[in-house]
């Protein structure tokens, strides 16, 4: 599964263009590199989220078929790590 696709269908990003624009700007990143849109996302695999307002690490456990409700996205990933940013910290 793409990467933008998983960021939206698990609920991390509202839209598939937000998750594209996060991974264009690089704070997006797998298994520890900078990743594209496009990459491949599997089981197992770690994803740094640096949202403006916080700092989101998950690990993926599944791979969701098709789009799923908000609680059922939590069955995909486990967060690792969910820290607050202060905005002005870039």
């Amino acid at each position: 599964m793409r990467l933008d696709q998983y960021l939206k269908t698990c609920c991390l990003v509202k839209r598939r263009s937000e998750a594209k624009r996060a991974c264009d700007n690089g704070i997006v990143v797998v298994e520890g590199a900078t990743a594209k849109a496009s990459q491949d996302v599997k089981t197992g695999d770690h994803i740094a989220i640096a949202f403006t307002d916080r700092y989101l690490d998950i690990e993926v456990l599944d791979l969701p078929r098709s789009n799923v409700s908000k609680a059922q996205a939590k069955d995909y990933y486990r967060i690792e790590r969910d820290e607050a940013r202060d905005p002005l910290d870039f």
